[in-house]
Parts: C-alpha cells; structure tokens; sequence
C-alpha cells in the first residue's frame, strides 16, 4: 500500500514540476500607421514586464520598445475591419530597471485580425490581434483620435503581449532523472523494511 502512495505522489509531481509560468509584456503610448505592405506598423513604449529572467514585476516610464508589423490585408478593410497578412513582433529592453538592453522578443504571425469596435461617442476603437508560431498571443487596442474611421494613422491606446515558456529538454531530462533516482531511494527502502 505504501508503495502505491509513493508511486502516485511521484506521479503527481511530474506535471507540478514542468509547468512553466510566462512573460507578460505591457507597453503604450505610440503610433499606428499602415505601411508600404497594405497591413499596420506598430511603433510603442515598453512600459511593464512581468516574469522576465527572474526580475518580477518591472514597472517603468519607458524600459524600452515594442514594434509589431503586419503583412497587407487578406480580406476586409482597415477602416471596416480585417485580417492582415504574416508579420513580425520584437520586444528590445533598454537596460533599466535590470533588463537587459537588446531583443527581449521576438517572434513571427501567420495572420492578425484588425476589428472595429465602433464607440457611442462616434471615436472608433480598433483590435490587433495576432497568435504567434509559438502558442503565444498579443493584443492591443487603438483609440482614433476625433471621429471616424481608420485613416492611415493613429495613437495608440494600450497592448499587451503574453509569451508561454516552456521547460528546456535539459531541464526536464534533470527532473525524470531525479524523479527515477527518487523512486529507487524509496523502492530500496521498502524492500529493507
């Protein structure tokens, strides 16, 4: 019975160990344009990172830049609403507050939704949305300044970018190796007992 016990803890602790927790990037204040491509460029101050190298929560007035570029318009319209062709994101740190300073992230989109939420007041807000090759998702919302559409520029009103990290193979080969070595300490044990 005991052995059961033992063998369904160790079981359980497995998944426990290798969940990962990720990285939470938040910026503002910046600029939307189209650009040469038919899609958006996104130009932004980094202003929080949350889980980043074992820092924490940073929260600063600018800690460095997030650029997003989106492929042309694959079907709809950037004034009514789209979906935007592949594209890129790169986070770079500035060096403050213990960031390092250069490329926090980076990574690339097949697709990225642009959706219109028109406001009561008649000022449209738009949503990016793109999910990234690697399970991650980004998020940002823009405000138009005065009323209308989407005409070719805007400021931007707040993002959010959210990487998943997952263990090193390296890592999890440490773990098995210990949870093995774990189990045969306990089987060696019963047995004596």
């Amino acid at each position: 019975m005991r052995r059961v016990v033992l063998l369904a803890i160790l079981a359980l602790a497995l998944p426990v160990a290798a969940f990962a927790n990720g990285i939470d990037f938040g910026n503002s204040t910046g600029t939307v344009k189209t650009n040469g491509s038919g899609g958006v460029t996104v130009t932004s101050v980094l202003k929080t990172v949350d889980g980043y190298g074992g820092l924490g929560n940073l929260a600063g007035v600018n800690l460095g830049s997030v650029s997003i570029v989106t492929g042309g318009v694959l079907s709809g319209s950037l004034a009514n609403g789209a979906t935007l062709g592949p594209g890129t994101i790169t986070i770079t740190g500035n060096g403050s507050d213990g960031l390092p300073s250069g490329v926090l992230f980076s990574a690339t989109f097949t697709s990225a939704t642009w959706t219109l939420e028109p406001q009561l007041n008649g000022q449209n807000e738009y949503f990016l949305t793109a999910v990234f090759n690697n399970g991650s998702t980004f998020q940002t919302t823009f405000a138009i300044p005065g009323h209308g559409f989407f005409g070719g520029s805007a400021s931007l009103a707040s993002g959010d970018t959210q990487v998943n990290t997952v263990p090193e193979p390296g890592t999890l080969g440490l773990l098995g190796t210990g949870l093995v070595g774990i189990a045969g300490l306990v089987r060696r044990r019963l047995k004596i007992a």
